[in-house]
């Protein structure tokens, strides 16, 4: 036998692949009957019309997020997988999601949509657009006459009341919302007068909240110049709108948070932002009245007339000591004279006092001798300093012609890599300064 010989559960494994792999996820309509929920939280169900039926499934994970409970003879519309169960081999349904017949075809209308433009790129992240960071004025598309219009106005005057408001009123539910929405966008971008807008409205149905998923409001969104924040009903009710939008806010109240800034926030930045700019001019100003003080105490240490009354003190001081030493070696010498007087005096022999005055009167002749010498030797060596000091003068050096160059800053000029083109100098000559403003520059 060349035929294949299965056994029931290679049969029934085979069946499932085929129907899983076939008709992957479809949706269905029918009624409910067989209704069961176990222990385990699970839904076991039958869908059936009026020629057939089909068993299914829906696990718990799942049908937490159905929001009604399912009776016996209602109507639904469901998304599942195909599947079958092999100990058994029944042909079963794995469902997905579950809503209400009518409700449910708005459902399905709603997920083919959000495919559709999902694919053509109208949700990708990297094309929206910033919301500006201060808004100078704000544009709201929604009912004049809704709850939430009034619920965005109190929060912008109550966070800036400086912010301009713009209303381009729109019905928000019915067959001409859509259109009217389309017309809005379309006439605040032409206009400009905005820096963002908020479309949306308050809470609803699914039904009430459909004009917000129609294909033509997800494309004018998307044409928008002017970056839209999309506020539809609460935070849970979710549409084409707000995938499509540049931002989605979960309420009408918090796109007005979004767009607005809060003024006691905008105050405290202020402060703390002056009170860093004040300590910076504090520092900054200490900073530089140190260097200022450095400078100038610099520039007194340094200037001419300073460094020679410096030099002449000196002097004097040499002086001052010369004078005291010669006196002091004239006074030795004068006591010396007065002891031998003395021992002379005090001598009777005559020819003892013959000899002594003669020694006196050679030794006053070389005390004079060598006083003379020793004082002119003095004043000699002073004269050579003062002579020197006088040379080094920096007034001496100025009053033959030369003169001193110097940056406005103090700093001397030793060469021409000191200064550039229109710098300003200041050159110190013998009887003042002279301001002057470099107009070229000659190197050797």
């Amino acid at each position: 036998m060349s035929e294949k010989i299965y056994s029931v559960s290679q049969l029934n494994n085979a069946a499932r692949q085929m129907l899983e792999n076939h008709f992957s996820q479809i949706w269905l309509t029918g009624e409910i009957s067989n209704f069961t929920q176990p222990v385990s939280g699970h839904w076991y169900l039958t869908l059936k019309d009026e020629n057939a039926q089909v068993r299914c499934a829906m696990f718990r994970m799942k049908n937490l997020r159905v929001a009604f409970r399912p009776q016996n003879g209602m109507q639904v519309l469901v998304r599942a997988n195909v599947s079958l169960y092999e100990p058994r081999g029944d042909y079963q349904l794995i469902i997905e999601s579950m809503h209400p017949a009518g409700e449910g075809l708005l459902q399905q209308q709603f997920e083919a949509l959000k495919m559709k433009l999902a694919a053509e790129g109208l949700f990708a992240q990297n094309l929206k657009k910033n919301l500006p960071h201060f808004s100078k004025a704000v544009g709201v598309i929604t009912s004049s006459t809704g709850a939430a219009l009034q619920d965005i106005l109190h929060i912008l005057a109550r966070r800036d009341p400086s912010l301009k408001v713009v209303i381009y009123p729109t019905a928000v539910q019915g067959k001409e919302a859509a259109a009217e929405i389309v017309q809005m966008i379309e006439l605040a971008n032409a206009r400009q007068e905005v820096d963002v807008l908020i479309v949306g409205r308050g809470g609803g149905s699914l039904e009430d909240l459909w004009c917000f998923n129609e294909e033509a409001v997800a494309r004018a969104i998307f044409r928008s110049q002017l970056p839209i924040i999309s506020a539809v009903g609460h935070e849970t009710d979710i549409t084409i709108a707000d995938f499509v939008a540049d931002l989605r806010a979960p309420t009408p109240s918090a796109a007005a948070e979004l767009v607005s800034r809060n003024q006691e926030e905008l105050i405290q930045q202020l402060r703390h932002q002056q009170q860093r700019l004040d300590m910076a001019f504090d520092r900054l100003f200490s900073e530089k009245n140190q260097r200022l003080k450095q400078l100038m105490l610099r520039l007194q240490n340094q200037h001419p007339q300073n460094q020679l009354h410096l030099q002449q003190t000196k002097n004097e001081q040499l002086a001052r000591r010369l004078r005291f030493a010669m006196q002091r070696q004239l006074e030795k010498t004068q006591q010396k004279l007065t002891a031998l007087s003395l021992r002379l005096a005090q001598n009777p022999l005559p020819y003892r006092l013959q000899r002594h005055q003669q020694h006196f009167v050679q030794l006053q002749g070389r005390l004079h001798f060598n006083t003379n010498r020793h004082l002119t030797e003095r004043q000699n060596r002073l004269a050579i300093l003062c002579g020197k000091l006088d040379g080094l003068s920096p007034l001496k050096v100025l009053s033959r012609g030369y003169s001193i160059a110097q940056t406005a800053e103090g700093k001397p000029i030793t060469g021409v890599k000191d200064v550039q083109k229109d710098t300003i100098i200041t050159t110190t000559v013998a009887d003042g300064q002279i301001m002057s403003q470099v107009v070229g520059i000659k190197k050797k």
